[in-house]
């Protein structure tokens, strides 16, 4: 605020009486003195974070403890809802404590990029999705990926992300799939654990969630999910455990669903066995918004904070629990304490955010390299790709709005588009359930890379007129697409508004046909046989059309693999139908709220994705870890030092080109273990030149080789044989070899 306009704040009072007599009150709040922080001894940095909050603590009032343990309401999220002053117009706000130096918290949605830019004219770099980024199995790329989101935050004046969704693919038609990270919980626990970590490396507080079982959108806030707690500790739990080992979160956020019959965010199992006592969490536990559903059942049971906070449980009834003994008051501490050492622990109290200019051209980049590495090859028959053009060449580009932008995400992850939407530009931000295009052209990129071609481009929406249009061109790319946001599901694995059927046209008119997919997870493909290449390039981000022209002419070569498997169909999937949406016909996503409902995953328990499709002797369409590559590889002698528990192999690029291979490592646990499918257990990335070899040490991740005792309430390492097997996929692991554990 200018002085002109704080001067005109005052009162006729203070005019009258003189400027000198004019109250500190009678000023905005972020304009008013600081206190001195010299006083203060909890801003010692050579304090812990624990010394610190400590020290804070012993400071409060009951009322301010209690003031930090809510926020302020849905604020912008709804409209006519008040806004804080000092709040930074995002997802969520809690007050801080001005007089003892505590700032308040700015919680902004951030899963792929800062939402809301629209809401102040900022801008945000929307990156690829993160199931996108997952299939570059790159652990530094996913670190960038935290980082930029953590230092544009920064940029905005927010100090908190909640973004960091791990939840597994258990449900491949889960509206929120783009927004997670596959469906293995060592790779998905370990790609995101190092994006949080990058935004934690810009002193912004970071966030996992959402903890946990919230593996579908229908009937997400009354969903009843029933699942053993062996299986559950293998499998969703495993991932939540591998990130929060790795990324050490400011914040873990309790899902809206149902555990084995109580609320996840009052879920004494989930909160407190769990999380605070096995997993040793040392932040504090923030309900999804709305997800809270009582005030002393769920402050004995884990939660430590509640959002948005007008529902009520822990402002004054939670200080009158704690007044009538219901809630003890250390437990009250306890909540506090959390949320203070992640403050000091993150660096948002010593080095709080400064406003300043989102570098757009920086995160641009970032989003593009990023997406280089995410986009995989699937199918590339007579190696029709790379593409390569003359001056008689002809290239069709068909659907999905490819002349104008890329698809993004929708919901909480929606980042608002520069300039709005380009497949349908007009004022304000994004709506809900709009579908929205980033200002990223697939044609005028492809056309830079082909100045010589005739470049041509047909909506698809005539079917007719785009089949003649690849008749008469020598390549045909059909951009196909997949909306999904938070809130619904897929009813199916097929692709919307008919889509199948415009590819079918145009490979049926084009032998020369190449499919490029923007989804948001699995689909199904009856065309697949009739296509000469795809090409899986997810929600790709803001560098997404350039990243593909650099992959579909050969500039950069593909090295992205699945992070999740395709099914042919939904008769594959343990659940062929989505539980909640029996009887709702096939067509658009479908948002289901009735019930409550309980779905039972005891079937497949811990066999999720390639785990069940092995177990079950089923082929998918395409197999996780899959992905294709412009050049060859081939592995040899692989090794295992059963006293180290890593594994040795050789690596050779066999093609013409440089490529990046992604070798994988897979375990079958001995018979004792009853499994009858194998682990990811490590991968990496494998950089060669035509020809070069590299030998590739790995250890065998620990909790790979494990099985969970319940009875033990801790990870058991079986003794026996372990079947170890490498190789380019989960499909295809020509090296094996043994571990032998005493």
């Amino acid at each position: 605020m200018s002085f002109s306009q704080q001067f005109r704040s005052f009162s006729a009072l203070s005019i009258v009486v003189g400027f000198a007599v004019a109250s500190l009150s009678s000023l905005p709040a972020h304009a008013q003195v600081k206190p001195d922080t010299s006083k203060m001894p909890w801003m010692n940095k050579a304090l812990s974070p624990d010394e610190r909050a400590d020290l804070v603590l012993g400071q409060m009032t009951l009322d301010e403890k209690i003031q930090m343990v809510h926020g302020t309401g849905w604020g912008v999220l709804r409209a006519g809802d008040p806004v804080p002053a000092k709040s930074n117009f995002a997802a969520g706000y809690m007050e801080g404590i001005e007089r003892l130096g505590i700032p308040g918290i700015d919680l902004a949605d951030s899963a792929v990029g800062a939402r809301m830019a629209a809401y102040q004219s900022r801008y945000a770099t929307l990156l690829p999705s993160t199931l996108g980024a997952a299939s570059s199995w790159d652990p530094d790329s996913a670190f960038l990926y935290g980082s930029v989101i953590g230092r544009e935050l920064r940029a905005w004046g927010s100090n908190m992300t909640i973004g960091g969704g791990v939840n597994i693919t258990r449900e491949p038609r889960n509206g929120r799939n783009f927004e997670y990270a596959g469906e293995d919980p060592i790779l998905a626990g370990t790609m995101t654990g190092n994006l949080e970590k990058g935004v934690f490396s810009q002193h912004v507080m970071n966030d996992i969630k959402h903890y946990a079982l919230n593996d579908q959108e229908t009937g997400r806030t009354v969903v009843n999910a029933l699942l053993d707690k062996k299986a559950l500790r293998e499998s969703d739990m495993l991932a939540f455990e591998v990130s929060i080992a790795i990324a050490e979160p400011s914040a873990v956020m309790c899902s809206y669903n149902l555990y084995e019959g109580d609320h996840a965010c009052e879920n004494d199992y989930l909160l407190n066995e769990v999380l605070k006592k096995d997993f040793k969490f040392k932040g504090w536990v923030v309900s999804d918004w709305g997800a809270t559903h009582s005030t002393v059942k769920s402050a004995l049971n884990g939660l430590d904070q509640e959002m948005p906070g007008d529902e009520n449980y822990f402002n004054a009834p939670l200080k009158k629990a704690v007044e009538g003994g219901q809630v003890p008051t250390a437990r009250l501490d306890d909540m506090v304490h959390r949320i203070l050492r992640s403050m000091f622990a993150a660096g948002v109290v010593d080095d709080p955010p400064v406003r300043t200019v989102v570098d757009p051209f920086r995160g641009r980049d970032d989003a593009q390299h990023i997406a280089e590495e995410s986009i995989v090859l699937l199918k590339n028959s007579d190696h029709i790709l790379p593409l390569k053009t003359s001056a008689s060449s002809s290239i069709a580009i068909i659907g999905s709005h490819a002349d104008v932008g890329v698809l993004s995400g929708g919901g909480s992850a929606q980042v608002d588009a520069p300039g709005g939407n380009a497949a349908d530009p007009k004022a304000g931000g994004s709506g809900w359930t709009e579908h929205i295009y980033f200002p990223s052209s697939p044609l005028k990129n492809i056309q830079a890379h082909a100045p010589h071609a005739s470049v041509r481009y047909a909506d698809g929406v005539d079917v007719a007129a785009a089949a003649q249009l690849a008749k008469s061109s020598t390549v045909a790319i059909v951009f196909v697409n997949q909306p999904m946001q938070e809130g619904m599901d897929a009813v199916t694995l097929s692709l919307p508004d008919n889509q199948d059927a415009l590819v079918e046209a145009v490979a049926k008119a084009n032998p020369n046909t190449i499919v490029v997919i923007e989804n948001g997870g699995p689909v199904s493909m009856p065309w697949v046989e009739h296509v000469k290449g795809v090409v899986e390039m997810w929600y790709p981000g803001i560098g997404g059309a350039q990243a593909l022209a650099n992959i579909l002419f050969g500039d950069v070569n593909p090295s992205g693999k699945l992070p999740v498997t395709f099914a042919k169909d939904e008769s594959q999937l343990p659940h062929p139908v989505v539980p909640g949406l029996e009887g709702v016909p096939p067509g658009p996503n479908k948002e289901h709220t009735v019930g409550p409902f309980d779905v039972n995953y005891n079937s497949e328990g811990a066999r999720v994705g390639y785990k069940w499709f092995e177990s079950t002797n089923k082929q998918p369409l395409f197999p996780f870890g899959f992905g294709l590559s412009y050049t060859t590889y081939a592995y040899s002698g692989l090794t295992v030092d059963d006293a180290k528990r890593t594994v040795h192999f050789t690596v050779r690029n066999t093609g013409k080109q440089e490529g990046t291979e992604i070798a994988q490592v897979y375990v079958a646990l001995p018979a004792t273990a009853k499994e009858n499918y194998k682990r990811l257990a490590a991968w990496q990335r494998v950089k060669l030149a035509p020809g070069e070899s590299k030998e590739v040490t790995l250890p065998l991740h620990p909790l790979s080789l494990t099985v969970f005792n319940t009875d033990q309430n801790g990870w058991q390492l079986l003794p026996g044989e372990y079947n170890v097997t490498a190789g380019p996929s989960s499909s295809d692991t020509p090296l094996k070899a043994t571990l032998h554990v005493q």
